[in-house]
């Protein structure tokens, strides 16, 4: 057992069922829900008095959901809370998708929390669907003036009177609810005997609103109504009285903005005048983005489904847990791809069992024709059973136009074309089921379900909602979206590569062929010119479906725009409208159906951003591809054990929201999410495998946030070499071969797509690299 970082998940908290912010003599104390449960040792401690001891937030009479909850200091925390928008119906997708309505249609609440000198409160509710709503918001609080160790131990030693009782003399635009408590003791200890009094009480403040609450006995209900995207804001403010002294409370509305208070500033005066430190890595990424890769190596161990094994170095992965621990064809396909540095037995060991699954007749139930790869193969009760198709299912687009192009990529990786030739066939049965799929002969390749358990949206997004018109408006297939056009180009281009190899250079010929006729219908049908950016899909009459999605990042990385496009395309990916702060968004924010909890309407995916990484370092982009992968990393560092999960929220990384939330079904570990962490690295290295030639291309352009990474034992075709990276002092990149085991030619040589590489470095590089130590 070894005990290197990653090795294990170890990751300790005492008081492992209740969350704490607290600043001086204020302590919150709440269940894992952020609530306070009055059976339990939770309450708003001030002075180490409890006065609050129930305290709890409902839509509707409905709980909130929690999706993520964090404190941001230690003094202040963040709640992200959901529920099913009232009143919406949602949709049940049949497909593979654990959806449900509350990620959908969602109505957020966000709770932002401030203590000192008692606690301010903030609640910040938006409407992420497409229809006005109408609902209860109701908070229930109370209090008992409880000692720490009578909550604790539930006996009461005290004896006082709690009066409450709502504030009929506030101010204006304010609602006060007043707990007034007077404790008497009288006392006789060794001689000591007195009689001890205690006047102490909370005033809860409803503020910073339009409405008016109906009052009730501990308890305030606020009707909302909202309409789409419409936002509505509380601010609650805990004021607590200590013997007849108010306490001066310290934070307001909005506090995770800068504010001048008096505790605020001690704090920063002592950072000012303290000790520094620091070690030789603490102003970069290092050690995150070690503790990321690590893990995410370890992760794809975990996922293994070793009854699948080829060999004890060629196998396959489950794509997330715990939703999906089953044989997925496009995720495990896009995982063993792009962590391909780590290990082609990845691909080898996916490439030959999706083999076994290809489709040989046509089934509708199963969205099954000959020739067409698996999406997904279940192994539950209800898929043994035949509940549904799910045991082998195929609706799936993405896969049968990916497997040629993952073939192409362990070709280049093992140079073995024994390894290849067996799935030859079966590369090329799925090529002609994807011409198959050209719906209306129009050179392009859609989508159309027959399955009645089948899933909807059958290309790389695939829930039911995931393509929407620029209304908002849900497109009803068939369809045709632009990234799987630019899958099939690449598959095609790189396909035929290996068909000249083979020799078949008649049938590489055609293909390469169809290839570049492809790339142009897919410039000419999807290119927005007034947009400076690809339309998401083209609908049932071949319209454009104008949306401004991340399905159209993907045609970067597979080399579809023409040079003039993709540098104002690259900025529309990266502006505030489509990135997040942490990675790029599945949807604009300005679209009428963006909701940054939706599956596909809004969420950040890891495993686009390994995909647009990639692209970016094809055409030289590399301010936009270290800004990605700083994000991507910055993100790893936030979750537990540096673990990408499937798919995160994708609110605007600002003072409000100072982390992300999670989708609330993500899977976590995600094979897909963590092979992404590679691809990222595989692009700022500028790694290519030829191993054919039994050469090994690098272009390394290491960012700023991590000025050195080496790797061992990478393996290209029958050699390994052992090579470092790293930056100079004036931002120049370079590398250094430690060790090489067998015949490999290393060649410093910049993407044949860069924009931004002049023919004059394309030459100092090929003659660089022929200087000792290269």
């Amino acid at each position: 057992m070894g005990n290197q970082l990653g090795s294990y998940l170890v990751s300790l908290r005492p008081r492992t069922e209740h969350l704490h912010v607290s600043q001086g003599r204020t302590v919150l104390v709440t269940g894992r829900d952020g609530f306070i449960d009055p059976e339990s040792r939770d309450g708003l401690y001030i002075y180490q008095t409890r006065m609050l001891s129930r305290y709890v937030w409902k839509v509707n009479g409905e709980i909130l959901r929690p999706v993520a909850l964090s404190n941001i200091e230690q003094h202040n925390w963040l709640g992200y809370y959901i529920v099913a928008a009232p009143g919406v119906e949602g949709f049940t997708d049949e497909g593979s998708g654990e959806m449900e309505n509350a990620s959908e249609e969602t109505l957020e609440v966000l709770i932002s929390r401030f203590t000192g000198e008692g606690m301010h409160e903030d609640l910040d509710l938006t409407n992420f669907t497409l229809q006005e709503i109408e609902f209860d918001l109701e908070v229930e609080f109370d209090a008992d003036f409880a000692d720490p160790v009578e909550a604790d131990r539930h006996i009461r030693k005290q004896k006082g009177t709690l009066k409450g009782a709502w504030n009929k003399s506030a101010p204006p635009g304010k609602h006060e609810y007043v707990f007034d408590y007077r404790a008497h003791h009288h006392y006789s200890h060794q001689g000591d005997e007195g009689d001890a009094e205690m006047h102490r009480g909370l005033t809860i403040e409803f503020a910073c609103t339009g409405t008016a609450p109906v009052r009730k006995d501990r308890k305030a209900v606020f009707h909302v109504r909202l309409g789409p995207m419409q936002k509505w804001h509380l601010c609650v403010n805990m004021i607590a009285s200590i013997e007849e002294r108010t306490l001066p409370l310290q934070y307001r509305c909005k506090a995770f903005s800068p504010q001048d208070n008096e505790y605020d500033q001690k704090r920063q005066i002592f950072l000012e005048e303290a000790t520094g430190f620091a070690t030789a890595d603490s102003h970069t990424l290092s050690g995150t983005v070690f503790g990321t890769l690590t893990q995410a190596r370890e992760d794809l161990l975990a996922l293994r489904i070793f009854d699948m094994d080829k060999s004890d170095t060629e196998w396959v992965m489950a794509a997330g847990l715990p939703l999906y621990t089953a044989l997925f064809g496009r995720d495990t396909l896009t995982s063993a791809w792009m962590a391909s540095i780590l290990s082609p037995g990845m691909m080898s060991g996916v490439l030959t069992e999706l083999a076994k699954w290809q489709g040989t007749k046509r089934d509708d139930w199963r969205d099954e024709d000959p020739g067409r790869m698996l999406h997904e193969a279940h192994t539950g009760p209800l898929e043994t059973l035949n509940f549904n198709p799910r045991s082998r299912y195929y609706g799936s687009v993405t896969t049968s136009g990916f497997y040629p192009f993952v073939v192409s990529e362990l070709w280049h990786w093992t140079g073995d074309l024994e390894q290849v030739k067996p799935l030859i066939k079966p590369a090329l049965q799925a090529i002609a089921w994807k011409e198959s799929n050209d719906l209306d002969r129009d050179g392009l390749y859609g989508y159309l379900t027959r399955s009645e358990q089948g899933t909807i949206n059958q290309a790389w997004k695939d829930s039911w909602d995931a393509i929407v018109y620029e209304d908002g408006t849900v497109v009803k297939p068939p369809i045709a979206t632009c990234e799987e056009q630019a899958f099939f180009y690449v598959a095609k281009m790189q396909f035929s590569e290996l068909l000249f190899w083979l020799d078949h250079k008649d049938e590489a010929r055609k293909m390469f062929d169809e290839a570049e006729e492809l790339r142009k219908r897919i410039n000419d049908r999807f290119w927005m010119p007034e947009e400076d950016f690809y339309a998401m899909a083209l609908d049932p009459q071949g319209r454009q479906v104008r949306s401004i999605a991340s399905n159209a990042g993907h045609l970067i990385a597979c080399g579809i725009p023409q040079s003039d496009m993709v540098i104002p395309m690259a900025d529309r990916l990266m502006s505030e409208e489509l990135f997040s702060g942490w990675g790029v968004r599945t949807l604009s924010s300005r679209h009428p159906a963006y909701n940054p909890y939706s599956y596909h309407r809004g969420t950040v995916w890891p495993v686009e951003q390994g995909a647009f990484a990639l692209g970016f370092a094809r055409y030289g982009l590399h301010d936009h591809l270290h800004r990605l992968c700083k994000a991507m990393f910055e993100a790893a560092g936030i979750f537990d054990f540096h673990r990408l999960p499937e798919v995160f929220s994708g609110h605007p990384r600002d003072e409000a929201h100072p982390f992300p939330a999670f989708y609330p079904n993500s899977c976590y570990p995600q094979a897909w999410s963590a092979a992404a962490t590679f691809a990222m690295m595989q692009a700022m290295l500028g790694i290519y495998p030829y191993a054919p030639l039994n050469m090994l291309l690098v272009d390394p352009h290491l960012p700023d946030w991590l000025p050195e990474f080496t790797l061992s034992n990478l393996k290209v075709g029958k050699a390994t070499i052992d090579i470092r990276f790293y930056r100079d002092k004036k931002g120049f990149s370079d590398y250094e071969i430690l060790d090489t085991r067998g015949t490999l030619h290393v060649l410093r040589q910049p993407s044949p797509w860069s924009l931004t590489a002049t023919w004059a470095e394309r030459i100092k590089d090929m003659f660089m690299s022929l200087l000792p130590g290269k």
